[in-house]
């Protein structure tokens, strides 16, 4: 929950109803059977999450690449960038990635991480199901991944956050896509994320308005809780919602009063480190995040956004888009991984980086279609550079890389076809195993549950996530 003094009456309003309305099924209850505890290799998560889709033939697993030219037939197109060398020999990346390709020494990538289709294959549904393993519509509200690991593990540091969400913004988006970043599910606020949708905003949302003094901040605080007693919503909702909506916002207040906020302030960071992650907002995105493992955050997520036909949603200029963000990202990661190692703090993080799902050159759609896409121009031949690059939701394989936290330094897991559809063809791991692979490097056991109207809920779907052990160091 973001603390923001200055929000206005109804958006805190609508906020409050949002929070309560996922808590509709009463308060969970500790698993009557608990599983065996797992030693930990991690003590921070952080999701590095590509919303909306990104195309591993144009990232992290590359094929045969073919060159815009015009009349070049489709079906030949498979990567739209050339292929480039990384740190370790049998791993290749594509153009444009070169600073994350000198670390890849220090991490395990993924090639066939494999989606299901869900009947369709929709960001909604698909961003939904990665960052809560559970496939929509679910009886009750299932808890987002750092929900789980705030709820299960707690805090680091009782001043920070034990999940925090960084760069997705409420007004884009959709509805269903933003409950995937958003959610603390039947767990309750106190769980859910502390918002910070502008990286370099973040500590305006962490100090009180300037010129207010103390006494007056903390007058305010006080006719903000009465404002949260006093919402329609709040009157409606059982006990435990009551109790757990107040104790966020009691979380809340207690960082504005500490010293532990001036991590939230990028203006606090040395120039010449500022400027290696300045790429936009994803790259102060990564500062944040290693200010705030620093100061012990629990559970971080930074995202490029999901909005819809923007950024890794590539329906149109595919190519030039990706160009563009790879920009954006690949510095930045680097040097996340870069200065966490530096002060020690690597082999304690596991970095995670994921997407929905990948994507693949055929043409979608039909002719008339209102999407603002390439099938606008349905075509078998290249015409325009704006048909150029990987357009089709693809949940065959994708690719995940993952840094620190007790993995494997310069492993390689998986393989994918070279030719089209380029499916996973070597250990497949799907999103319950992936999601029990990090549970247990934060030495949370895949079974561990809550039990919600009178029946055990799992962190990995009814507890049979099995960790893919051959990652792990």
């Amino acid at each position: 929950m973001q603390f923001n003094l200055n929000q206005n009456r109804r958006k805190f309003l609508k906020g409050t109803s949002a929070a309560l309305g996922a808590l509709a099924t009463g308060m969970p209850l500790p698993a009557q059977e608990k599983p065996a505890k797992i030693k930990p290799t991690a003590d921070t998560c952080i999701l590095l999450w590509m919303g909306g889709g990104m195309a591993a033939p144009d990232t992290f697993d590359p094929k045969h690449y073919e060159p815009f030219k015009k009349g070049l037939d489709v079906n030949q197109i498979l990567s739209t960038f050339p292929t480039i060398d990384t740190a370790v020999d049998n791993i290749k990346f594509t153009q444009g990635l070169e600073n994350v390709a000198q670390i890849m020494d220090r991490g395990t990538l993924i090639r066939s991480h494999v989606l299901p289709d869900l009947g369709s294959i929709l960001h909604s549904r698909h961003q939904y199901h990665w960052h809560t393993g559970y496939v929509p519509p679910v009886t009750v509200a299932a808890p987002h991944m750092g929900a789980w690991m705030a709820q299960a593990l707690g805090p680091r540091n009782p001043a920070i956050p034990a999940f925090i969400d960084i760069g997705q913004r409420y007004n884009s988006g959709e509805r269903e896509e933003l409950k995937a970043f958003h959610t603390a599910g039947f767990l309750g606020s106190e769980y859910g994320p502390f918002l910070i949708p502008e990286p370099k905003d973040a500590i305006q949302t962490v100090r009180p308005p300037k010129g207010m003094s103390q006494e007056r901040f903390r007058r305010r605080y006080k006719a903000y809780r009465k404002m949260v007693e006093a919402s329609p919503a709040f009157e409606q909702a059982d006990d435990f919602q009551k109790e757990s909506l107040l104790r966020s916002v009691d979380n809340a207040y207690r960082l504005l009063d500490s010293p532990a906020a001036k991590a939230f302030d990028l203006e606090l960071e040395p120039k010449e480190s500022y400027d290696k992650y300045n790429t936009g907002r994803f790259g102060q995105g990564c500062l944040l995040a290693r200010r705030l493992t620093e100061a012990g955050a629990r559970f971080i997520e930074v995202t490029t956004e999901y909005v819809p036909f923007l950024h890794w949603d590539t329906h149109e200029n595919g190519h030039t888009t990706v160009k563009r963000l790879k920009a954006e990202i690949d510095r930045p990661i680097a040097q996340l991984v870069l200065d966490l190692e530096k002060r020690g703090l690597l082999d304690r993080t596991l970095i995670v980086l994921a997407s929905e799902f990948s994507r693949d050159m055929i043409i979608e759609g039909v002719p008339g279609s209102t999407a603002r896409d390439q099938s606008r121009a349905k075509t078998d031949v290249l015409k325009e550079m704006k048909h150029y690059g990987l357009h089709r939701h693809f949940t065959g394989a994708s690719s995940v890389l993952m840094f620190g936290g007790g993995v494997k330094k310069g492993f390689l897991y998986g393989r994918t076809a070279d030719k089209r559809p380029c499916l996973a063809i070597e250990n497949p791991i799907s999103v319950e195993d992936l999601h029990a692979t990090i549970y247990t490097a934060m030495g949370i056991s895949p079974k561990y549950n809550m039990e919600i109207e009178r029946r055990p809920f799992y962190v990995t779907k009814n507890g049979e996530g099995k960790a893919v052990r051959e990652l792990m160091a």
